[in-house]
């Protein structure tokens, strides 16, 4: 499984962003994050657990981006995105909101062309703090997979309370300035892509109306081996409606 041990790696190449420097601001062994997705690429929760919790600090942070940054500046390595990922959850470091303030200021100083972009489950967006992070960024890349808190709990399996309305009620807060991602995929036990479960996920899409909608299936290795992945062509036609309301979808396969 795939697993970060530097606050910040790369650049690597991403088929959604190009190139792309990785920053993990979640502790660098093991995994760390209130959802326990069945696809994650990390793994299970229970096999990323380590004794080590401690998340690196704002200094430190700023510190590994400013090195990484100047040197990659200094070599003409270009960079496209500066993307928080890693493992799990970035929202979860209590220092998010500066981390991200520090960011966008080195971002400006090494590579003012590049985005900002955060991948995340958008489970926190009730603290006001990562809320107003994450509008500051160029590429809030905020999750939802299930379109029924049933769903929820079988592909994401939250760690603790998570109520997708509620969550959903947060994202109307963007007004559509934040790329949706969603993965679809199906098992035995579910299919993300069966005629219930899109027409209510179309329904959330044409409530949130965000910028652009990211949609992808499996592409590593998942801790599920049970997963079935969906083709390009099959997610393209799923979606075909979106796209003829005029919504700018993206597929992945």
């Amino acid at each position: 499984m795939l697993h970060f041990d530097d606050i910040v790696f790369g650049p690597i190449f991403s088929r959604r962003l190009g190139s792309s420097l990785g920053v993990n601001v979640l502790p660098s062994k093991g995994k760390l994050c209130n959802f326990d997705c069945v696809y994650c690429e990390c793994g299970w929760n229970a096999d990323g657990a380590v004794p080590d919790r401690r998340f690196p600090r704002l200094e430190e942070v700023e510190t590994a981006l400013r090195d990484k940054m100047s040197k990659a500046s200094a070599e003409g390595v270009p960079v496209d995105s500066i993307t928080f990922s890693g493992n799990g959850e970035p929202t979860m470091n209590p220092d998010f909101a500066q981390i991200i303030d520090v960011t966008l200021r080195l971002r400006d100083e090494y590579f003012p062309q590049a985005k900002v972009s955060v991948l995340s489950n958008a489970t926190l967006l009730g603290r006001e703090d990562v809320l107003r992070a994450l509008m500051r960024v160029d590429n809030p890349i905020l999750k939802i997979d299930a379109s029924s808190q049933q769903l929820v709990e079988k592909i994401n399996r939250p760690v603790g309370t998570y109520r997708l309305d509620a969550v959903l009620e947060q994202l109307k807060k963007f007004e559509g300035n934040f790329i949706l991602q969603t993965m679809f995929l199906r098992s035995q036990e579910f299919d993300t892509l069966a005629p219930d479960a899109l027409d209510a996920w179309m329904d959330i899409v044409r409530m949130l109306r965000p910028r652009q909608v990211m949609v992808y299936t499996i592409d590593r290795e998942t801790p599920d081996r049970t997963l079935m992945k969906y083709t390009v062509d099959e997610m393209t036609a799923m979606v075909q409606p979106l796209i003829d309301e005029g919504f700018d979808v993206q597929i992945r396969g």
